[in-house]
C-alpha cells in the first residue's frame, strides 16, 4: 500500500466524525459533504507526514471551512432581509434555503437545528465543537482567530441561548404527536386518532382550502378523526413558523398547510391554510423530502 492509499484509508476512517461535525455546524447534508471533501483536498495537497494529530488537524480544517460558509450565509441573509419585499415567493424545493431543506427530520436534531440557527457563526462553531465534539478551546480559538478565553465566553453565551431557547422537548413532543397522527390517519386507525385529539378539538379551513374540498369548520374529536381516517396519504410533516405541523404538496409546491395546536400531548386545533398570500407569510420547511 503506497502513501496515498494509506492517507486515503486514514481519512475515510475519520470521515463519519468529520461529517457529523460539519452537519451540526451547517445543518445541510450537501454542504457538510462539500466541507468534508474540501478537507480531503487540503490534506492531499499538504505535507501529511508533518501532521502529528490527523484527527485534530482535519477537525480544524472542517471547522474553518464551515465557519467561512456560515459567515457567507450570514452576509447573504442580511442582504436578503434588506432587499426582499413582503411578496417573496412561497418556499419550494427550487427556492428554499439549502439549510432548511436538509434540516434533520429527527425531532431532537430538528429542535437543535432551529436553536443553532439563532447563533452567530463564531458562537455556533465554539458551541458545536466544544460541547458536542469535545474539541479543546485552544484548538477552536485557532479556527476563529480569538483567544481561548474569548472562545470559552462565546461557547458559554451560546450554551445559555441554547438552553434558554424554545425547549427541544416541546418540538420533539410535537413531532411525535403529528407523526403519530398522520400515521394513524393513513392506516385508518380511527380509535388511535381519537387518543391524539382533544375531545373539543376544532378544525378550521380558510376559503381556499374550502374550495379545494375541506369543510369550513369541523368540531369534536370524532368529527376531525372522521375527516382524516383513511386519508392524509400526501401529507408530510413540516416545520411551520418553528412549530411542527404538516403540509400537502402538489407539483413540489405547498398547497395547504396544516397548522396544529398541541397542548399536553394532544391536538386541540387544526387550521388549514390554503390562501397563497397567507402561505407566503409562513416559514415552511418540509421534513424528510
Amino acid at each position: 500500500m503506497d502513501e496515498n492509499d494509506e492517507l486515503a484509508r486514514a481519512f475515510e476512517e475519520k470521515r463519519p466524525r468529520l461529517h457529523a461535525v460539519a452537519q451540526r455546524m451547517l445543518g445541510s447534508t450537501d454542504e457538510a459533504e462539500d466541507a468534508v471533501q474540501e478537507a480531503w483536498i487540503r490534506l492531499h495537497r499538504s505535507d501529511a507526514e508533518a501532521v502529528e494529530n490527523l484527527d485534530g488537524w482535519l477537525t480544524t480544517v472542517v471547522g474553518r471551512v464551515c465557519l467561512d460558509l456560515l459567515r457567507a450565509r450570514s452576509r447573504r441573509e442580511e442582504f436578503f432581509e434588506e432587499h426582499t419585499e413582503a411578496s417573496a415567493p412561497v418556499p419550494t424545493e427550487e427556492n428554499a434555503d439549502p439549510e432548511q431543506e436538509a434540516m434533520l427530520a429527527d425531532s431532537v436534531g430538528l429542535a437543535l437545528s432551529v436553536i443553532l440557527d439563532t447563533l452567530e457563526p463564531d458562537e455556533r462553531l465554539a458551541f458545536v465543537l466544544h460541547d458536542m465534539f469535545a474539541v479543546p478551546f485552544a484548538d477552536i480559538a485557532q479556527v476563529i482567530g480569538r483567544s481561548p478565553g474569548a472562545t470559552r465566553q462565546l461557547a458559554s453565551r451560546a450554551r445559555r441561548r441554547v438552553h434558554g431557547a424554545s425547549p427541544m422537548h416541546d418540538l420533539r413532543r410535537q413531532h411525535e404527536v403529528v407523526d403519530a397522527f398522520l400515521t394513524a390517519a393513513r392506516s385508518g386507525e380511527f380509535d388511535r386518532l381519537l387518543t391524539l385529539l382533544a375531545p373539543n378539538v376544532t378544525m378550521h379551513a380558510d376559503d381556499t382550502a374550502v374550495r379545494i374540498g375541506a369543510a369550513p369548520m369541523t368540531h369534536g374529536a370524532r368529527g376531525v378523526a372522521g375527516v382524516f381516517s383513511g386519508g392524509a396519504e400526501a401529507a408530510r410533516v413540516a416545520l411551520i413558523d418553528s412549530s411542527v405541523g404538516a403540509v400537502w404538496k402538489a407539483k413540489k409546491r405547498v398547497v395547504v398547510a396544516f397548522d396544529f395546536t398541541i397542548r399536553d400531548g394532544v391536538i386541540t386545533a387544526i387550521d388549514l391554510v390554503g390562501d397563497p398570500e397567507r402561505l407566503r407569510e409562513l416559514d415552511i420547511v418540509v421534513l424528510g423530502d
